[in-house]
């Protein structure tokens, strides 16, 4: 709380942000939001502004900040076209369950409706892909509206709101008096827990023969790592992990199995059809780790924490649902589970994940192909930094590559675009990782198609000064659509083919450092030189034309289509 005082609405809004605890703001100005950057021009002491180039960039950036901080990530961006050039990073953040604050300027309050210049109705375009959105017409709304807009994007389950102000509501005069907001009637951000629910739970894993965990990034937005290692311990259950649960279990720990899904590790897939209880915590069933719904884990009992009701037998059927702040139910069942031994099951899944070694890492990360391949790219990257790295990813081979070959030591480690998929998410978001986390080694991985997307963002890197390390896999190829055409059309590669630029030389441009390889006897060199170098590094390295992402389970099919070596269909 504050006292009282009469100042304008954007002076006010900037108050209701750091009584936030806001310290950085990503965005781009512009005539329908002058009067709050005017302000801001006061306030440069409490709050970093980064400048980005494209108000994609913006969400995408501070999307990267929310994630590896934990924090609520804002956005200011003018109105009309820069409004609407937020949208698809709103939704990315909507889909991956990111908190966000986006902060629109609007044309004043009497044109609303006249189509007049760089007018937009954002809060109707965006309310399919936000939590809330609202337009401020007054400044004496603006606190309230700041406060309910940080308590929606961040609790329960996270995600993006938009706050749209029009221009007279910025430039009033109000009483400013800041309240956090702590409950809204009709809103339940955490559900109920059912007692009843967590015991049946505890007694169907305590009869468990072959328990296993799937993990998601609810963990880690819930900040419950530590109880989800005392669960699968206390009750010895593998566990793997979807994309965006890739940090939430250190990668040496005994019962962290792999990835799941459809670039996953053979063992997690296979065994999701062999386990007798099936635990999913802070995952969403999404199409790309299920496959098949008709033959997915048909022989499990099926329990599922988490903490969106409208998750619970959206696309699997769930036997028993435990709904609530995962932090504390889980806690709730592994106070009631038995210590227990499961070993032979647990190695069993060694076994097959040790045929997936012979048959497709050994061929990915310690090949003698003429080309380097993207595995071993990932691999030593991720050992030449202690597997202590904060990895950001673009979209498509890269992101599969990073996530199968780097290790996470640490959560909130590994920052991609799940849902959505969205190209061109990794370098500003890789940049919001690095300010969120300027102690951190920061390492993003793209292709040569999603580095083009926002590459305008190494101005964002110049002239903020952003220590950013960027690998180009550089295969001249969509790598991923590549994939695809070659596996099912027969190899008919239209327009994925791609006439690339020097990389090299546009990051010199940007007076960021930069080197080309293309000889695996100078790519540890050059990965040492780009993380010892004191600033942003980019790196291109030529990789192999034709990579494919082994193993692949085939849309829609189940693990036993699984592919573990070239094919086409």
């Amino acid at each position: 709380m504050n006292n009282k005082e009469s100042v304008s609405g954007s002076v006010s809004l900037l108050r209701s942000l750091i009584e936030e605890g806001t310290d950085t703001i990503f965005g781009y100005p512009g005539g329908a939001i002058i009067p709050v950057f005017d302000a801001l021009f006061d306030y440069k002491q409490k709050l970093r502004h980064v400048l980005v180039r494209h108000e994609q960039g913006a969400v995408h950036a501070a999307q990267g900040y929310a994630r590896a901080s934990g924090k609520v990530g804002v956005v200011l961006v003018t109105s009309g076209p820069g409004a609407t050039n937020t949208i698809t990073g709103i939704a990315d953040a909507m889909i991956d369950s990111t908190p966000l604050v986006v902060i629109s300027g609007q044309v004043v309050s009497p044109l609303l409706g006249t189509d007049a210049f760089q007018e937009v109705d954002i809060v109707g375009i965006a309310q399919p892909v936000t939590k809330w959105s609202y337009q401020v017409r007054k400044a004496d709304e603006i606190a309230w509206a700041v406060a309910q807009a940080f308590y929606i994007a961040a609790s329960g389950r996270p995600g993006p709101v938009l706050l749209d102000f029009t221009k007279d509501a910025q430039v009033a005069l109000t009483n400013h008096y800041y309240e956090k907001c702590t409950s809204i009637r009709s809103y339940v951000p955490v559900p109920k827990t059912d007692k009843d629910n967590v015991r049946k739970a505890a007694e169907l894993i305590n009869s468990a023969k072959k328990p296993f965990a799937l993990i998601g990034q609810g963990v880690e937005i819930g900040k419950a790592e530590q109880e989800l290692i005392d669960f699968v311990e206390k009750a010895q259950i593998p566990a793997a992990w979807t994309l965006l649960g890739a940090s939430v279990l250190p990668f040496d720990h005994p019962l962290n199995k792999g990835m799941l899904g459809m670039h996953g590790n053979l063992a997690p897939n296979l065994k999701t059809n062999e386990c007798d209880v099936l635990i999913a915590i802070g995952m969403r069933f999404d199409d790309r780790v299920i496959g098949d719904v008709n033959t997915y884990a048909k022989q499990a009992k099926i329990i599922h924490f988490d903490i969106d009701p409208a998750e619970v037998g959206k696309n699997v059927d769930i036997d028993i649902p435990v709904l609530g702040d995962v932090k504390k139910t889980l806690p709730a069942v592994t106070k009631l589970l038995k210590q227990a031994e499961h070993d032979d099951w647990i190695e069993s899944f060694d076994i097959v994940n040790g045929e997936e070694y012979e048959k497709v890492i050994v061929n990915e990360i310690y090949c003698d192909k003429e080309y380097i391949t993207m595995g071993e790219v990932a691999r030593r990257v991720s050992e030449k930094t202690d597997n202590k790295a904060i990895i950001v990813t673009d979209v498509g081979q890269n992101q599969m590559m990073a996530a199968r070959y780097t290790n996470r030591s640490y959560t909130r480690s590994f920052i991609s675009s799940g849902g959505l998929g969205t190209m061109g998410f990794g370098l500003p978001a890789a940049i919001g990782a690095k300010i969120a986390k300027p102690d951190r080694t920061v390492c993003l991985f793209c292709g040569d198609g999603g580095i083009q997307m926002c590459i305008q963002e190494l101005g964002t890197i110049m002239q903020s000064n952003v220590k950013v390390k960027i690998v180009v896999l550089n295969n001249r190829y969509l790598g991923m659509v590549r994939q695809w055409q070659e596996i099912f059309f027969n190899k008919r590669y239209s327009e994925t083919p791609m006439l690339n630029p020097d990389f090299v030389k546009i990051a010199e441009a940007y007076r960021i450092k930069g080197r080309r390889v293309s000889k695996r006897d100078d790519l540890d060199e050059a990965i040492k030189e780009m993380l010892d170098h004191n600033g942003a590094y980019l790196l291109v390295v030529d990789v192999e034309k034709k990579g494919i992402v082994l193993p692949m389970i085939p849309a829609g099919m189940n693990a036993n289509n699984v592919i573990l070596e070239k094919i086409t269909f």
